[in-house]
């Protein structure tokens, strides 16, 4: 029996997009699954097992935690942290057999020390700063950080990377500029002899518009839940969004002319309508931009939101979706008959991307998993 409202991940989806990115870069390219921020909403865990399966031999996370939770779940695959750790989180980390991003000596010093009281050798990855101007080394900071890095006991430098700031444009020219500055950078250690085995720098769009780009792994995030990574980028394999939105109608009734709904009164009935109460709120993660903008399937036809989404609740028009009985399946994000509202329909309703629709929804929807790997 399905929940009033939940979130229904496909598995066969993510294996779909899986396998179809991998056979896109390349036997010789290893697939990391980027699985950070409850794999972007759609379950760690559940998903992270899906990618490896079929495909992908690593995955990324951006904290330490959420690979601890994998290696929690029995999850055995090398996992890549690629944020910051705290210096109180790197043992534990250590201690999980996570790889580490390192951009700053005092953390390299310190993994080198507890690694070195742990009896083990650990392989890190060193970030550079090509232009996002966010974590890691700026280029010219690269070689003495590794020459530090190089002499530490009980750490290696398995990997390079670097992020790209706008490779979902379909102008390409910065995210050129920003690999040029990364094979400088490589080609300085190589000089130096810092050969550094795993190279990588493509994300989602990166992987899927510029094979150059591909080195010795790509990242895939967004592409494996069947999502594009912008408006501007046309995938060059099928993608099949694995993530729906639904619940189920809680009230029928019509409102007089004149009757106000929801918070602020910012909606009143202009004439005699039937509505439906759909128990979904921002307390789900759906969001209160939605007011009055967005919509959902009844009977496979659009109910338009009328009034405020509230924590909880929101109200539909319901004069366009036919006879409409209470338990009625509602979705929100997903299929019905021949009707679909995309997780990029939602963003532009609420003035965000598709990444932030699907991260956003929150644990209290259950996620119910489909397909062969649930």
């Amino acid at each position: 029996m399905r929940p009033i409202t939940y979130i229904e991940v496909d598995l066969d989806a993510i294996a779909h997009n899986v396998r179809a990115i991998k056979t896109h870069v390349g036997l010789d390219v290893m697939l990391i699954a980027v699985v950070k921020a409850n794999a972007y909403g759609h379950g760690a865990v559940e998903v992270a097992r899906t990618a490896l399966r079929h495909g992908a031999s690593r995955l990324a996370v951006a904290r330490a935690a959420e690979g601890i939770h994998l290696r929690q779940a029995g999850i055995t695959a090398p996992i890549l942290v690629m944020n910051y750790t705290l210096p109180g989180e790197i043992e534990a980390a250590c201690a999980h057999d996570l790889m580490l991003t390192v951009a700053d000596r005092a953390s390299v010093e310190t993994v080198s020390a507890l690694t070195g009281r742990l009896g083990r050798r650990l392989p890190v990855h060193v970030k550079i700063d090509t232009g996002m101007g966010r974590f890691g080394l700026l280029p010219d900071e690269a070689l003495p950080f590794v020459e530090h890095t190089a002499g530490l006991p009980g750490v290696w430098i398995e990997g390079l990377y670097t992020h790209f700031a706008v490779a979902d444009l379909a102008d390409k020219d910065y995210t050129r500029h920003q690999f040029r500055v990364f094979e400088a950078v490589r080609a300085q250690l190589a000089a130096a002899n810092h050969a550094i085995p795993v190279c990588h720098v493509a994300n989602s769009a990166a992987a899927l518009d510029l094979p150059e780009m591909h080195l010795d792994a790509v990242r895939a995030g967004i592409a494996i839940y069947g999502l594009r990574p912008s408006t501007e980028v046309d995938p060059a394999v099928p993608l099949r969004p694995a993530l729906a939105l639904k619940s189920h109608v809680a009230r029928v009734r019509t409102l007089p002319a004149g009757a106000s709904i929801s918070y602020g009164r910012t909606y009143i009935t202009p004439h005699a309508m039937p509505v439906a109460l759909i128990p979904v709120g921002y307390g789900d993660g759906y969001h209160r931009l939605l007011s009055n903008r967005g919509a959902v399937l009844i009977n496979g036809q659009r109910a338009p939101i009328v009034g405020r989404v509230c924590m909880d609740q929101f109200v539909v028009d319901v004069s366009g979706a036919g006879p409409v009985a209470l338990g009625d399946e509602v979705v929100l994000i997903g299929s019905q008959g021949e009707a679909r509202i995309t997780a990029d329909e939602v963003a532009a309703w609420a003035e965000t991307i598709n990444y932030e629709v699907t991260t956003g929804l929150l644990p209290r929807a259950p996620r119910v998993y489909l397909g062969a790997d649930a």
